[in-house]
């Protein structure tokens, strides 16, 4: 049986905050977004330039989702974003304002710095040494 990975929900506070600082900050693709009349929503997908696993924004609809907005890991790193260029997307975020939480530092896997969305999740930036592949 082959698996993969389709989406994972992020609750955003607002659908159009959230596609323009995927798309137009982190260069994401937006994959869909259409309004959903049966449910009163949007089904908006956006996914990282490279391909891979995309995120559906879900926009939060009571406190409780509103509550888990930038927390939704409970103050841990919650995403994982491989890049071949961490310098350079780390000064589009500086442009953009984005709160670089630790600076760039050498691991055994690579080079990774940690910056927070303007919704308050924290990320991982990794560019890879060659050869180094995420575990899996």
């Amino acid at each position: 049986m082959a698996q993969r990975l389709a989406h994972v929900t992020i609750v955003v506070p607002d659908y159009d905050a959230a596609i323009a600082f995927y798309t137009g900050v982190l260069g994401f693709r937006l994959v869909v977004d259409e309004y959903r009349p049966a449910q009163d929503k949007r089904w908006v997908v956006v996914q990282p330039s490279g391909g891979g696993t995309s995120f559906v924004l879900g926009r939060a609809k009571n406190d409780r989702e509103a509550a888990a907005i930038g927390n939704q890991s409970g103050g841990r790193v919650f995403l994982f974003l491989d890049t071949d260029d961490l310098h350079g997307d780390l000064a589009r975020l500086r442009a953009h304002d984005i709160r670089i939480v630790r600076q760039p530092k050498v691991a055994e896997y690579g080079t990774v710095a940690v910056f927070a969305d303007p919704f308050g999740n924290l990320w991982d930036l990794i560019q890879r040494d060659q050869g180094q592949y995420p575990e899996g």
